[in-house]
């Protein structure tokens, strides 16, 4: 599938860009960061133009987490739950309600280009914990912007090596990931182990 997604980019360049990131925005496990990487190596040998590249992954990845807030705020979690066994995850949607609204606009920023295999769910949460749109809004173009130039950036710097950066930012964002799902569930014991004392 790699394979396909590459070409289509190729072939048809920023517009193919901006409906792929639309579609994995929404839920659609694809590899993204893969192609924004090997966009910026496209860029770098002048088969795309950088800004209309950065524009269309950022719009088309915004767009795409505006439906999933909207499907989150309206569809509510019965269609959540249906939508989370399509893509054959059943994410539990009150934890994922708690996490979006304690992270916040911090945590949507980050889970944009930092933590992105939690973005779909946390725009999901967002929409079906209430988090208010417009800040819903300004945290998403901050991030997704921030993504999509970081990635192709690191894309037409390192145009060379593409296969072996996008295995380190993939090896990379796990260890975070992991990292704050020990400290969140540090952080849980310890108030369980205090409220037991009290």
């Amino acid at each position: 599938m790699n394979d396909q997604l590459l070409a289509a980019v190729s072939q048809y360049g920023a517009p193919a860009l901006f409906g792929i990131v639309a579609i994995a925005a929404v839920g659609v496990p694809l590899p993204i960061t893969l192609l924004l990487v090997v966009a910026g190596s496209m860029i770098s040998q002048g088969a795309m133009n950088l800004w209309w590249t950065i524009g269309a992954a950022g719009v088309g990845s915004v767009l795409g987490d505006q439906a999933g807030y909207a499907i989150g705020r309206w569809g509510g979690s019965r269609l959540v739950d249906k939508l989370s066994s399509l893509f054959g995850k059943r994410a539990s949607l009150q934890a994922m309600e708690d996490k979006a609204k304690a992270w916040g606009g911090v945590g949507i920023f980050l889970t944009r280009w930092l933590m992105s295999p939690l973005g779909p769910w946390i725009n999901l949460a967002s929409g079906t914990a209430g988090y208010p749109w417009h800040q819903f809004f300004f945290w998403d173009i901050l991030g997704e912007f921030t993504g999509a130039a970081l990635y192709i950036s690191l894309g037409l710097f390192f145009s060379d090596r593409v296969m072996a950066l996008y295995g380190v930012l993939g090896d990379l964002t796990w260890a975070i990931a992991a990292l704050l799902a020990s400290l969140i569930l540090g952080y849980q014991l310890l108030a369980y182990l205090r409220r037991g004392r009290a």
